[in-house]
C-alpha cells in the first residue's frame, strides 16, 4: 500500500479542526465562568442578609423576654415594629416575627398588617420552630420577580421561642446575570458564526468520503451489500474506502451463508413441537424457542442470561457440571393444584472436536398427558381385575364344589348354581357399564330428548321404587304443585335416577327416610336425593364419581354393585347440559344433587 504524503494526510486536516475546537471549548468555558458567577452573587447576596439577623435576632428576643408589667410598657406588637422599621431594606421586602405557637407578631410590611394575629401555616416556619434553618428560593407572582425566603428560630437559653420570617428580593441578582449572559452570547453568536464559515469548507473536504461510507453502511444494515464507496483520493480515507469496500464483499457472501444457516434453524426451532434451550459454556441460556417458554411459563427476553439450573428448578439436585455428565432423561414435575405438567428433559452436551464444551442443548418432551394415561391405565386395569377377580374366585370355587360332588345334593347343587348365576350377572353388569363408559369416553352415544313434566317423571321412579322396596325405610317428596317442563332423555335419566335411589336405599338404615326434591331456579332445575346413612368423611367427597371409587369397600361389595353408578351418573346428566355434585355429613347421611336447564318460556307452550 502506498504511502501518504503529509500534505495529504489527514492529519492536517484534524488540526484545522482542532483549532476550531479550541474556540468553541473557550466559549464552554465562558458558560462554565457564569454559572460560577451566578452561584457566588447568590451567595453573596444570601450572607449579606444572613450577617445582618444576628443582630435582628438578638433585638426581638431582648422585647421577647423583657417584662412589660409596668404602666408604661408598650405592647411588645409595638416594640416589634418598630424594630423591623430600623431593619428594613432595599433588598428585603418583608421581615415578620412569628412566636412559638405559630402565632405572626410583627411584619414590616404595611400591606400585611392583617396578619398579625394570625397563625403562620408556612411549612418552613414550622421546620424553625423545631429548632432548625430554612430557605428557599420562589418565584413571585405579583412581583413577577424570584425571591429568596430565609426562615431562622430565636433561641433563649437553648429554647426555641419564635422565629424570624425574612423575604428578600433576590431578582435583581438574577438580572445583573442576564446582562452577563446578554455578553457572553454575543460573543458566542460571533465565534460560532466564524467557525461555522471555516468548518463548511473544511467539512466539506473530510465529510463528502465519510458520508459516503456512512450511505453504504446504512445500505449494508439494511441488508443490501450490492454498492461500492467512492474512492476520492489516496488519504487514509481513500485506503479507508478501498478496505471498506473489500469488507462489502467479504460481508455479502459471509451474510448469504449466515442468512440462510439463519432461516434452517429458525424454522426448525419455530416448528418443533418440543421445547429447545442452549446455553453457553458456563451454563447459562443463550437461546429458547417459543414452546420452551411456553412449557416454562416464562418470557424468553427475561430468561436470557439465566442459569439452566435456575430455569428448570434444579439448583438443590444438580450443578451444571453435573447435568453435562447426566446420560438419562429427567422427569421433571411442575404440577399445581390448578396445572398439571410433567416434562421429560433430554440433554445433549456441544462439544469441538478438541473435546472442549461450548455449552448444553436442553431438550423438553411435554408427556403430561402420557403420565396421566398411564397413571389411568394402571388404575382401571387394577380396579377392573379386582372386580373381575372376586366373582371368578367365587365361582370357581362353587363350580369345584359341584364338580366334586356337590351337584348330586339335592340342597347345596341348586344354591350353589344360584351364587354362580349371581355372580356371572354381577360380571355382565361390570361389564356392561364398562362398555357404556367406553362410548361415552369416545362420545359414541346419543341422547334422545323429549319434553317431559318432571315432576310426574320422578314420581314414576320413586313410586317403582316404594312398591319394590324390601326394606322399612320411608320415602319423603318436596315438589312443586305445578308442573315443571324439561327437555330430557327419559330412558338415561331413569338410569341415572335409579343408581342414585339404589344407593340410598342400600346405606339408609331399618326406619330412615329418604327425601327427594326438586327446586326451580332461573334457569335450571335442581334435583336432590338426601339418605340418612354412613355418609361419606368430608376428605372423600369429591371423589365419589369417579370409576371404581368406593369409600367402604367391603361395605360396597357386600352390598353389591359396580362402583360405576356414579360416574355413569355424572357423563349423562354432563350430556344433558347439567352439573351433579355431592352433600355429606358423615354418620348422617349423604345427599347427591343434580341440575338440568331449564326455560320457563318453553314451559307456556305446553300449558
Amino acid at each position: 500500500m502506498q504511502k501518504v504524503s503529509f500534505f495529504r494526510s489527514i492529519h492536517i486536516k484534524f488540526v484545522l479542526i482542532y483549532v476550531l475546537l479550541i474556540m468553541i471549548a473557550m466559549q464552554i468555558i465562558g458558560v462554565y465562568f457564569v454559572g460560577k458567577l451566578e452561584d457566588q452573587l447568590v451567595a453573596n447576596f444570601q450572607k449579606g442578609i444572613e450577617g445582618r439577623l444576628p443582630l435582628l435576632e438578638y433585638n426581638i428576643r431582648e422585647e421577647m423576654v423583657k417584662d412589660r408589667s409596668a404602666e408604661d410598657a408598650l405592647p411588645l406588637e409595638e416594640d416589634i415594629k418598630k424594630i423591623l422599621f430600623d431593619f428594613s431594606a432595599n433588598d428585603i421586602s418583608e421581615v415578620r416575627i412569628i412566636n412559638k405557637r405559630s402565632v405572626i407578631i410583627g411584619t414590616s410590611e404595611p400591606s400585611n398588617a392583617a396578619l398579625v394575629g394570625q397563625k403562620s401555616t408556612d411549612i418552613l416556619v414550622k421546620r424553625t420552630l423545631e429548632g432548625e434553618v430554612e430557605d428557599k428560593i420562589y418565584f413571585d407572582k405579583h412581583s413577577e420577580g424570584r425571591i429568596w425566603v430565609l426562615t431562622s428560630p430565636i433561641k433563649q437559653a437553648g429554647e426555641v421561642i419564635g422565629a424570624i420570617y425574612i423575604v428578600a428580593n433576590i431578582e435583581t441578582v438574577f438580572q445583573q446575570m442576564d446582562e452577563i449572559n446578554s455578553i457572553f452570547i454575543t460573543g458566542t453568536v460571533i465565534a460560532m458564526f466564524i467557525t461555522a464559515i471555516l468548518g463548511i469548507v473544511l467539512a466539506r473536504m473530510i465529510t463528502r468520503p465519510i458520508s459516503d461510507m456512512r450511505r453504504q453502511a446504512t445500505a449494508m444494515a439494511k441488508g443490501n451489500f450490492s454498492r461500492k464507496v467512492r474512492v476520492y483520493g489516496n488519504d487514509e480515507i481513500g485506503q479507508l474506502a478501498y478496505s471498506f469496500n473489500n469488507l462489502t464483499k467479504k460481508l455479502q457472501e459471509s451474510q448469504a451463508m449466515t442468512e440462510g444457516e439463519r432461516r434452517k434453524l429458525l424454522s426448525v426451532l419455530s416448528y418443533m413441537t418440543d421445547g429447545v434451550i442452549a446455553t453457553d459454556r458456563k451454563g447459562k441460556v443463550i437461546l429458547i424457542n417459543e414452546r420452551a417458554a411456553e412449557m416454562l411459563d416464562v418470557s424468553r427476553e427475561t430468561v436470557i442470561s439465566q442459569p439452566i439450573t435456575e430455569l428448570l428448578d434444579l439448583n438443590e439436585d444438580y450443578t451444571f457440571e453435573e447435568l453435562l455428565e447426566e446420560k438419562e432423561s429427567l422427569i421433571l414435575d411442575y404440577s399445581t393444584p390448578e396445572n398439571h405438567l410433567i416434562l421429560r428433559a433430554n440433554m445433549s452436551v456441544i462439544q469441538r472436536e478438541t473435546g472442549f464444551v461450548n455449552g448444553l442443548i436442553v431438550v423438553l418432551h411435554d408427556v403430561t398427558e402420557q403420565e396421566k394415561l398411564d397413571a389411568e391405565r394402571r388404575d382401571f386395569v387394577s380396579n377392573v381385575s379386582h372386580e373381575l377377580r372376586t366373582p371368578l374366585t367365587t365361582m370357581r370355587s362353587y363350580l369345584e364344589a359341584l364338580k366334586d360332588g356337590a351337584m348330586k345334593d339335592d340342597s347345596l347343587g341348586p344354591r350353589f348354581l344360584s351364587i354362580t348365576q349371581l355372580e356371572t350377572e354381577r360380571m355382565i353388569r361390570l361389564v356392561n357399564d364398562l362398555l357404556q363408559l367406553s362410548k361415552m369416553d369416545r362420545r359414541n352415544f346419543d341422547i334422545h330428548p323429549t319434553w317431559v313434566d318432571f315432576v310426574t317423571f320422578f314420581n314414576y321412579i320413586i313410586d317403582r321404587f316404594e312398591m319394590t322396596k324390601e326394606r322399612n325405610v320411608n320415602f319423603r317428596r318436596l315438589f312443586p304443585k305445578e308442573a315443571v317442563f324439561v327437555e330430557i332423555d327419559e330412558d338415561k335419566l331413569t338410569q341415572v335416577i335409579d343408581n342414585i335411589i339404589s344407593n340410598a336405599l342400600k346405606y339408609s338404615p331399618e326406619g330412615g327416610t329418604i327425601t327427594f326434591r326438586i327446586k326451580v331456579l332461573d334457569d335450571k332445575i335442581e334435583v336432590s336425593i338426601s339418605d340418612q346413612g354412613i355418609g361419606i368423611p368430608k376428605e372423600n367427597i369429591q371423589k365419589v364419581f369417579e370409576r371404581f371409587y368406593r369409600v367402604d369397600r367391603a361395605r360396597t361389595r357386600q352390598l353389591g354393585g359396580t362402583g360405576l353408578g356414579l360416574a355413569i351418573a355424572k357423563e349423562m346428566i354432563g350430556a344433558h347440559g347439567g352439573d351433579i355434585w355431592a352433600k355429606s355429613k358423615e354418620g348422617k347421611g349423604t345427599t347427591i344433587l343434580f341440575t338440568l336447564p331449564y326455560d320457563p318460556g318453553q314451559e307456556d307452550d305446553w300449558l
